[in-house]
C-alpha cells in the first residue's frame, strides 16, 4: 500500500508546486504590469491628451516656466537664457545647461524626458519628436492657475495646490498691511525701461503686477487702467508719464539699459519721485511669475512699502 501511495504523493507535490509556481508568475506579472500602468500619466494639455512621464526627471524647459517647475523640486537639465541669468535661480539653475528652440542639438544631447515651454515656441514639432512637449498660451489661465495646471503635468497638483493657498493669505495680509499704511486710495504704477522704451503694467504682466493689483488690491492709475490692462502693458513716452505714474511707483530696472530719463526735470517733478515713493527693483527677478519670483517679490513690497515715508 505504501509503496502504491508513494507516486501518487510525489504527483500531487509536483501539481502543487507548479500551480504554486504559475500563481507566482501571474503574481510577478502583474506587479509588473502595475508598475507600468504609473509610469505615465495623461496629462490634459491645450492640445489635447498627452502622456507624460508620472515621475519627470530630466525636464527641458524652452520657455517661461522654469521656476514653476523648479519650485515643485523637480529636476530640471535646460533652461532658457531668461531664467538663466536670473539671481534668484542661481540656487537652482547654477549647473543647468542654457538651451533654446534653436538648438535641437544640445536638447537632445540633454536626453529629457519631458519639455515645457510656450505654445509660441519655435521648432514645436521637432521638439515633439525629442521627447513629450506640453506648451502653455502665456495669459490663457491666471498665473495661480498656471501653476496648478504645471503642478497637474507634474504630477505634483497636491504640492501646486499648498502653495497657492498659502501664497494667496500671505500676500492678501500683506495687502491689508499696506493699505493701512499708505491709504485705500493710495495708486500704485509699475513702469520698466527697455531699449530706449518706457512701458507701464497691467495687473498680469510679471513685475509684481499679480501681487500688488490681484491679492493686494492695490489702487491702479486710471490712465493705466485705461491702456495697459487689456494688452497687459502699454509703450509711453517720457512726456506723459506723469500721466501714468501713481502715488507710488515700482520702477523694474534693467542696469545694464538706458536709465537717463531719471535725470530729467520732467522724471523728477513727478509727486512720487519728489517724496521718495520710488522703488527700484531689479528687473531680471521680475520678469516671472512663477512662486520663486513670487515669493521674493511680496517680500520686496512689504519691506518698501511698510518702511515708505
Amino acid at each position: 500500500m505504501k509503496k502504491l501511495l508513494m507516486p501518487f504523493l510525489i504527483l500531487l507535490i509536483l501539481t502543487l508546486a507548479a500551480c504554486n509556481s504559475d500563481e507566482s508568475s501571474n503574481t510577478d506579472a502583474n506587479s509588473n504590469n502595475d508598475k507600468n500602468e504609473t509610469d505615465t500619466i495623461t496629462y490634459e494639455s491645450e492640445e489635447g491628451p498627452i502622456e507624460v512621464p508620472a515621475n519627470p526627471k530630466r525636464v527641458v524647459v524652452v520657455s517661461t516656466y522654469a521656476g514653476n517647475v523648479a519650485s515643485l523640486g523637480v529636476n530640471i537639465v535646460g533652461v532658457d537664457a531668461w531664467a538663466k541669468s536670473n539671481p534668484q535661480f542661481n540656487e537652482y539653475f547654477a549647473d543647468v545647461e542654457e538651451i533654446s528652440e534653436e538648438n535641437l542639438e544640445k536638447i537632445i544631447e540633454l536626453d529629457p524626458d519631458l519639455i515645457i515651454g510656450l505654445s509660441t515656441a519655435q521648432n514645436l514639432d521637432k521638439l515633439k519628436e525629442i521627447a513629450p512637449t506640453v506648451t502653455f498660451t502665456y495669459g490663457k489661465v491666471d498665473y495661480l492657475e498656471q501653476q496648478l495646471e504645471i503642478g497637474k503635468l507634474l504630477n505634483k497638483e497636491k504640492e501646486a495646490q499648498e502653495w497657492i493657498d498659502d501664497f494667496k493669505e500671505r500676500a492678501q495680509k500683506a495687502g491689508e498691511e499696506i493699505k493701512a499704511k499708505i491709504g485705500d486710495d493710495a495708486t500704485v504704477s509699475v513702469i520698466e525701461n527697455f531699449d530706449k522704451q518706457i512701458y507701464v503694467f497691467g495687473d498680469n504682466w510679471g513685475r509684481g503686477t499679480e501681487i500688488l493689483y490681484q491679492e493686494m488690491n492695490l489702487a491702479m492709475p486710471k490712465k493705466v487702467q485705461e491702456m495697459a490692462l487689456k494688452d497687459g502693458y502699454y509703450a509711453l513716452s517720457l512726456e506723459v508719464l506723469p500721466e501714468y505714474a501713481g502715488d507710488y511707483i515700482i520702477f523694474s530696472k534693467v542696469s545694464t539699459q538706458d536709465n537717463s530719463f531719471q535725470e530729467t526735470d520732467v522724471y523728477k517733478n513727478i509727486p512720487a519721485v519728489k517724496n521718495g515713493r520710488v522703488f527700484e527693483a531689479n528687473a531680471e527677478e521680475f520678469y516671472f511669475n512663477d512662486p520663486i519670483s513670487l515669493d521674493n517679490q511680496l517680500e520686496f513690497f512689504k519691506e518698501q512699502f511698510l518702511n515708505s515715508k
